[in-house]
């Protein structure tokens, strides 16, 4: 599979450096406003790349994305740059949309033009909105979006560490927006078959680990300027599902008709990016939680003029 990457930023590296270790496509274009940034980025790479299997690595144009498999968009203002690292903001990522729309106006046309069969992976927060965005600006692109699959692994993380477990011991969900809205699905959240709500001290202790989850970002974020690292491996994550055609069940970002937006749910994916969507068991308090973060996502949508 041939995969492009747009943008030599910090998340662009990230996904770069995750998809050469993990190595999912055998054929890796950069793509960056600036070709010099681009060419150094992969010149930094390609010599580490000759410890990882067989793949192609150059910096490129959009032309060069032609045939290809998948193409992860980062670009866009980031949240350090873009002001949104207020913990008490109820807008959160959303902040960023205004500022982004315009990128992806510009970008994802020339994406669709060369790369017509291609997946879209929106990795630029908001990454739900933007693939809402993206996908208006190109209708007949397959777009998706990182989503919540971070936020799950993030709670995967601290829920395990709660208990002295290892995380891919834990069956728990975030779903909704990849924001301040997101969904904990603690109802069905389990490990070993057994609930964990009680274990982890009840909803005091659920609340602890929801701040936690919540506000990793914005600790990255003040410890190194940028939240890149995670999120370069579940991009190149996803990649290795679609390019294996896995059919694999992650919590990826996609347009869900009944909500009239991008967001997560369970979703089964594959070659052809979504597969289906699953419809997780949920409380009436979660229910209503989920439709929340649509109106969330879709009031910011409606306020950028989309």
């Amino acid at each position: 599979m041939k995969l492009g990457i747009i943008g030599a930023g910090t998340v662009g590296r990230a996904c770069l450096i995750a998809s050469v270790m993990r190595a999912p496509a055998t054929d890796i274009v950069v793509v960056d406003r600036t070709e010099e940034r681009a060419h150094g980025m992969v010149t930094d790479v390609i010599y580490g790349a000759a410890l990882s299997p067989a793949v192609a690595v150059r910096a490129g144009d959009y032309a060069d994305l032609a045939g290809g498999g998948l193409v992860m968009l980062t670009v866009g203002v980031n949240e350090k740059a873009g002001g949104a690292t207020d913990r008490s903001d109820p807008q959160g990522r959303l902040k960023l949309l205004a500022k982004n729309k315009d990128i992806y106006h510009d970008v994802v046309p020339r994406i669709a033009r060369a790369a017509p069969g291609a997946i879209l992976l929106v990795v630029t927060d908001p990454p739900d909105a933007l693939a809402d965005i993206a996908r208006g600006v190109a209708p007949d692109l397959k777009v998706v979006s990182t989503g919540t699959f971070l936020d799950s692994l993030r709670l995967r993380v601290h829920v395990a560490r709660k208990l002295d477990v290892h995380p891919s011991s834990v069956d728990a969900w975030v779903i909704g927006e990849h924001g301040t809205s997101a969904v904990f699905l603690w109802s069905s959240a389990r490990v070993g078959g057994a609930p964990v709500l009680e274990a982890i001290g009840g909803p005091a202790g659920a609340e602890a680990i929801e701040k936690q989850v919540r506000e990793a970002n914005i600790e990255i974020i003040e410890g190194t300027g940028a939240s890149q690292l995670g999120i370069g491996m579940v991009c190149a994550r996803l990649a290795e599902i679609i390019a294996r055609d896995e059919h694999a069940v992650v919590p990826m970002g996609t347009y869900a008709k009944e909500y009239g937006v991008t967001l997560s749910l369970p979703s089964v994916v594959g070659r052809a990016g979504l597969v289906r969507v699953l419809t997780p068991d949920m409380t009436p308090e979660e229910r209503r939680a989920l439709r929340k973060s649509a109106d969330h996502i879709r009031e910011a949508l409606e306020h950028a003029g989309q």
